[in-house]
């Protein structure tokens, strides 16, 4: 996938976030039920799909490797599955474009095929170190070469005999887990992988859905291996939740821009997702949730939030797992409440789109907000937002979606306008993020 035209956006002070809004699918339930749906046997049906550049580059890969998946709505895809071992080669590179995501887990796929593949993407995602994916897999008998430094593009050979082994984690990862957990369902023997926190398990409870035995609680899963066809996934359908890392942005927004009163519909609540939640609430957000149900196995509830004055607590380390994702938003609150934040054992943001420590944290400064950085974490110092009107700002997302949306967020409660850069990517994880935001009450709009 060929890099994204640089696109830009100027944002400002904005008034209060007010209404009912629904942001897209959740990006990770997107992937994974592309995948599982057309390793499954019959055809699925997946309603509430992100129609985000990252989901719908796994979906053409599946693709290039021969699912039929057809579009009959926007958010909906009908995935004919062609079974376990009913993939064929690609004559081409498999592109991931940006999504990590994807890579991780078709490694894990593509490591037990019959067939050799190449995993490529985009200038940002072939920055990104694959090392820890490709150990794990290559103990359980893959063959996976990349560039210097576990870099990709990943070339996987097939035809290789995998065997299940019990892993544990050095450093929590759902993408890691899930990818050999997919690589199990191509082993001989049992696939357990241990974490030293527990992560969301999303690929977990859906290979249950399309009924593959799997065990699992938090901080372990053992998946049954299915080597010599023992088992077989099953054709079902799912129904994809509003993606709460793609709500946490709003959620932040509402609770740092006086007046606002904003609910977020029919959110994604897994546990193993929902870490910023907790630490807003510490923080003094208040956010209530109404009307919690289920929907395709996977709890959710709306969120009513309401501005609130925040203040800076001690992130818990325990919970940084279930927040990853939604740190450049955490940043934009902590920056925004009275006092200190302190964050630790968060390294993981190092090696995500952008050194997200180090973006976010450049970010906050030029803003006129202290931040202490550290290895594995930062202090920020809580404050006013300042610009130097005699030098314009440019904040610079280094292509990362989460960096752009996030310094939106800050632009709402600054004196003045700035201008955020390199913001296409955004369409990765949410698309139609700025229409959305205007319509609620942001001033934000492209260069």
């Amino acid at each position: 996938m060929s890099g994204a035209v640089r696109k830009n956006w100027i944002v400002g002070a904005g008034t209060p976030l007010t209404g009912r809004i629904r942001v897209p699918g959740d990006k990770s339930v997107s992937h994974r039920a592309i995948m599982l749906a057309s390793l499954a046997e019959g055809v699925s049906r997946i309603d509430g799909f992100l129609e985000g550049e990252d989901t719908r580059a796994t979906a053409a890969v599946f693709q290039r490797l021969g699912v039929t998946i057809e579009a009959p709505s926007p958010q909906s895809r009908i995935v004919h599955g062609v079974g376990l071992h009913g993939l064929r080669a690609s004559a081409d590179a498999l592109d991931c474009g940006n999504a990590g995501t994807g890579m991780r887990l078709l490694a894990g796929v593509l490591a037990g095929q019959a067939f050799d593949s190449t995993l490529v993407g985009d200038d940002s995602l072939s920055k990104r170190p694959m090392r820890r994916v490709i150990d794990p897999l290559s103990r359980m008998g893959a063959a996976i070469d990349s560039e210097d430094g576990g870099l990709p593009p990943l070339r996987i050979r097939g035809g290789r005999t995998l065997q299940g082994i019990d892993y544990t984690l050095p450093v929590a990862s759902a993408q890691v887990k899930s990818a050999l957990l997919l690589a199990g369902l191509y082993a001989a023997g049992d696939t357990v992988v241990r974490e030293p926190h527990p992560t969301r398990d999303y690929t977990e409870r859906m290979l249950s859905a399309f009924g593959w035995p799997i065990d699992f609680e938090p901080g372990v899963a053992r998946v049954r291996g299915g080597a010599g066809n023992a088992h077989a996934l099953r054709a079902t359908d799912v129904h994809v939740p509003a993606d709460f890392s793609s709500a946490a942005f709003f959620l932040v927004a509402a609770s740092v821009i006086p007046g606002s009163d904003l609910v977020l519909e029919a959110v994604g609540m897994n546990p193993r997702r929902t870490g910023l939640l907790q630490a807003l609430r510490a923080m003094g957000a208040d956010i209530v949730e109404t009307d919690a149900r289920s929907a395709g196995g996977e709890a959710v509830a709306d969120l009513h939030v309401r501005a609130a004055p925040l203040r800076g607590i001690a992130v818990p380390e325990v919970i940084v797992p279930d927040m990853i994702d939604e740190f450049p938003a955490l940043f934009v609150a902590a920056a925004c409440a009275e006092g200190e934040t302190r964050i630790t054992g968060a390294a993981e943001l190092r090696v995500k789109e952008s050194d997200r420590l180090a973006t976010m944290s450049a970010a906050l400064r030029a803003l006129g907000i202290r931040v202490d950085e550290s290895d594995d974490g930062a202090i920020i110092h809580g404050g006013a937002f300042a610009l130097d009107p005699s030098s314009p700002v440019l904040i610079d997302s280094h292509g990362d979606h989460r960096i752009a949306m996030a310094s939106a967020i800050a632009g709402q409660r600054c004196p003045g306008e700035f201008v955020i850069g390199d913001i296409a990517n955004v369409a990765t994880s949410f698309p139609g993020f700025d229409a959305l935001a205007r319509g609620v009450g942001f001033a934000l709009r492209e260069a």
